[in-house]
């Protein structure tokens, strides 16, 4: 039976991860900060962190698992109240950098044949001239986050370069489903769908409507993760749809899937935007050829499957 550790297990990603490995046949040790014990290897009953390496150490002496994913990140969405301040570089550098390198060390003194997973994000690309990314488009993030993120694909380079270990990055980009956190937009919508059916002046309150995304659904990329750790040497690889949709097209059809007008429920009010990014589309050729990996959902289904589910988790 292979073995896998699935680093923020917790998280969207973590969720739908650990669930399809386990369908797959997999042992999956779950590590999450909001788990007390998060494999019952630890003799010790103490919370695991990821951030001591004698922790990561203990991990790979003892496990040596087929694979680990590290979907860990300290993140926010663009609607939250951000301020880059030391606090944030802190926390950033700490989840998504220290804990990152730790793994990887311990992984070349007690596990070399353990495969790592890491998942970077488009925000690694910041402010880029092209609209569409390619794993070649220049790394030149402009966020505290996208500089962490930076960081990590390039500590596993340098891993897999120096140490011949097998560490590989998915580029990861904006990616749905029914789990996301409330401070999220796909959230935010399917919850103001909900209040407006239960009352008709109900009035959603939503940042700039023309913005644009590349949105996906997040068990999708999850399946990209596991085909990017199957392929026979490791690489860097963008999951993304490549299509460009704005929030304007992404209302319109939440809203319509349940029977509603978006116009007599939605209000554009531009401050509730915290950060203005510039759109991001990814172009997933190389995954596509390599793995033959593919979303298993148009962007309409996408948003009716948010809208379907509702504000119920699964």
């Amino acid at each position: 039976m292979k073995s896998a550790v699935v680093i923020g297990s917790n998280g969207q990603d973590g969720h739908y991860l650990s669930l399809s490995l386990e369908q797959a046949g997999y042992k999956v040790i779950r590590i999450d900060q909001a788990l007390l014990n998060p494999s019952d290897f630890f003799a010790s009953r103490k919370p695991f962190d990821i951030c001591r390496s004698d922790h990561t150490d203990s991990l790979l002496k003892s496990l040596q698992p087929d694979e680990i994913y590290h979907l860990a990140a300290f993140h926010q969405s663009a609607q939250d109240d951000y301020v880059e301040s030391l606090e944030i570089l802190e926390k950033s550098v700490l989840v998504n950098e220290f804990s990152l390198f730790n793994l990887l060390s311990s992984i070349t003194k007690f596990s070399p044949n353990t495969r790592l997973f890491y998942a970077a994000s488009s925000l690694i690309f910041g402010e880029p001239e092209s609209e569409i990314q390619t794993e070649n488009t220049p790394i030149n993030p402009v966020t505290l986050y996208g500089i962490t993120k930076a960081s990590g694909l390039y500590l596993c380079r340098k891993f897999r370069k120096e140490q011949g270990i097998y560490a590989a990055c998915g580029i990861l980009y904006n990616h749905e489903s029914p789990r996301r956190a409330e401070n999220f937009l796909s959230k935010k919508i399917a919850i103001g769908i909900a209040n407006a059916l239960k009352d008709k002046n109900y009035i959603l309150e939503l940042g700039n409507l023309s913005a644009y995304a590349d949105w996906g659904y997040a068990p999708d990329y999850v399946e990209a993760m596991k085909l990017i750790l199957d392929q026979e040497k490791p690489d860097d690889y963008i999951v993304a749809t490549g299509e460009k949709h704005s929030v304007k097209d992404f209302v319109s059809i939440a809203f319509q899937s349940a029977g509603l007008d978006w116009t007599k429920h939605v209000k554009e009010t531009p401050g509730i935007v915290k950060r203005i990014t510039t759109p991001l589309i990814g172009d997933s050729s190389k995954l596509r050829k390599k793995s033959g990996w593919k979303p298993s959902l148009t962007f309409d289904q996408l948003v009716k499957t948010l809208v379907d589910k509702g504000v119920d988790f699964e």
